[in-house]
């Protein structure tokens, strides 16, 4: 097999922990998974007729009721895991990404989130939808932490996101 049959689509993201003085506390690497909904907007957009999705906004998993991901869940259907939602703003911050150069995108400018609640997290999630705690939009991908990641009031999660067809 040469390497035009192996094309596949993989994503990243990079966290950068800090707590309320800019200490930092950890950086996570953490490889996500794109779920079927993802893979089968991709397809539709490019080879289809499908509506494009222009916009996509990041969102924190919560580790709290935490049962697992599947690579079936659906923004309106995930019922292993719930949304993180205590930080700052009334939407989920939106994933600005540059031109494709190197067969990737990513964000120039990291993704913050400024904590407001002391919690626990189990990883991140990639959705086309807006607003914080909603359930509307197309799920793109799930990532989980390899260990759960404390947070606590004033901390600041800055998150860089690549996706790249190696």
């Amino acid at each position: 097999m040469n390497n035009l049959e192996r094309v596949g689509i993989r994503g990243f993201f990079i966290v950068e922990h800090r707590d309320k003085t800019g200490k930092l506390i950890g950086i996570y690497r953490v490889p996500n998974g794109i779920v079927d909904e993802g893979a089968e907007h991709a397809l539709d957009c490019e080879f289809g007729a499908g509506a494009q999705a222009t916009i996509w906004y990041l969102g924190l998993v919560n580790n709290s009721g935490y049962t697992g991901w599947n690579v079936a869940d659906i923004m309106t259907s995930h019922a292993g895991w719930t949304e993180f939602t205590t930080w700052t703003g009334a939407n989920r911050p939106q994933w600005t990404v540059g031109a494709a150069a190197s067969r990737q995108v990513t964000n120039s400018a990291t993704i913050d989130f400024a904590i407001t609640g002391a919690g626990t997290l189990k990883g991140i999630f990639v959705t086309s939808g807006q607003v914080k705690g909603a359930t509307a939009g197309v799920l793109w991908s799930v990532a989980l932490f390899s260990s759960t990641v404390t947070v606590g009031i004033g901390d600041t999660l800055k998150v860089t996101y690549t996706i790249s067809i190696p």
